[in-house]
């Protein structure tokens, strides 16, 4: 054996025994050493106090998990700085799988707290909604990039969604219902004013018409209204940012009237946002109490054309309230003739968890009741308007 094949043996063998060290940790029992050359060691050093600074916070009885004495070392780390270490010392692909447990698992806050830490976090579903769940945490410029993300996955979703579900429900139903006369006569001024709210200047106390609608005078009458109500639950959090991305695309239908309200024990109109998922989204409180009763009757309020309305109710029917005032405002609803939808779910995968009983109760009276994927509620609201 040469003297070239016994020193890499010995660097293999060095390279094994601190990945264990890493393993277990320096607060393991049998404590092993680091060998090398004194930058090898520091280095090796230095991916332990980020991988202690992380798994230090799970439960357990895993070596990692002993109680810590008090000492003079250094100051904890912070966020920003963890997550850059992490990317310098660490290949990428590691990097990424511990900032998915500092993220998912360990729930390092301090990680949505800090700009630099956002912006250097690719935005999907996942930081989305840690960022629900945090956004109280944030503010100034913090808050700020938070809801330039929302913005820009809810953007994603809807490019994503878009095209499916206006085939699903266009292709059911008469494509024009936008007058191609542009008149005074035609204007559709509440609809011009709804739309353009979000252009409002407050300096100059000015409206900018960005765009102006205009009603076909024939087709009016064929307008649906469709009301959603979203559940607050924390839950609910995946439905809650579909939900969002559904109703800036069926407002952008040209026959849907949209209303979308929020609620838990309180209810909020936030039907002049329709245009703009992330304001919504950036509006939710996830949690607290649920009554879905006290919704449904504002809901109730706002049908005025009930062969021409659909009801959304985006919950998981828990209801915090008593169920009576729930039910007896589903019966008048559904009696009225509008149409009465309770969506234990709407995401991706459509996996309900949600009271049975309830949601059976209100299934025999004619309610829709039960979990689906946006595409799938594309096709039934076509069925619906067609």
């Amino acid at each position: 054996m040469s003297r070239h094949d016994v020193k890499t043996g010995t660097d293999e063998k060095k390279q094994i025994t601190a990945r264990w060290r890493l393993v277990l940790g320096k607060q393991s029992d049998q404590n092993l050493p680091f060998d090398g050359t004194e930058r090898e060691i520091e280095t090796f050093e230095d991916m332990e106090e980020l991988l202690d600074y992380l798994y230090g916070r799970a439960g357990g009885s895993d070596v990692r998990t002993k109680e810590r004495q008090g000492g003079t070392g250094a100051s904890r780390l912070q966020a920003a700085e963890w997550i850059t270490r992490v990317r310098e010392l660490f290949p990428k692909q590691t990097a990424e799988v511990l900032e998915k447990h500092a993220l998912e698992e360990f729930e390092m806050t301090e990680l949505l707290t800090d700009k630099q830490v956002l912006e250097s976090i690719t935005p999907d579903m996942n930081l989305l909604k840690s960022i629900l769940q945090l956004k109280h945490l944030m503010h100034g410029e913090v808050l700020e990039t938070a809801k330039r993300i929302a913005a820009e996955v809810a953007e994603e979703l809807r490019q994503k969604l878009e095209n499916s579900v206006r085939r699903s429900v266009l292709g059911r139903i008469d494509r024009s219902s936008s007058s191609p006369v542009h008149s005074a006569r035609n204007l559709d001024i509440q609809k011009t004013i709804r739309r353009n709210l979000k252009h409002y200047d407050p300096q100059t106390q000015q409206l900018v018409l960005q765009e102006v609608y205009f009603s076909n005078r024939v087709k009016r009458y064929s307008t649906w209204r469709v009301i959603i109500a979203i559940d607050e639950s924390g839950s609910m959090m995946g439905s809650v940012i579909y939900s969002a991305v559904m109703a800036q695309i069926l407002t952008a239908l040209p026959f849907a009237d949209v209303k979308l309200v929020i609620f838990d024990t309180s209810v909020v109109d936030l039907s002049a946002h329709t245009e703009d998922p992330a304001e919504i989204l950036m509006s939710v409180q996830l949690g607290g109490g649920t009554d879905i009763g006290k919704a449904l009757t504002y809901c109730d309020s706002l049908i005025e054309t009930p062969a021409k309305t659909c009801v959304l109710c985006v919950t998981d029917l828990y209801e915090g309230a008593a169920p009576q005032r729930l039910l007896t405002t589903a019966k008048n609803i559904i009696g009225s003739g509008a149409k009465l939808n309770f969506l234990t779910a709407l995401d991706e995968t459509a996996n309900p968890s949600y009271d049975r009983m309830l949601g059976q109760k209100l299934a025999d009276m004619g309610a829709f009741v039960g979990a689906l994927t946006p595409e799938q509620l594309g096709n039934y609201l076509g069925k619906i308007f067609g």
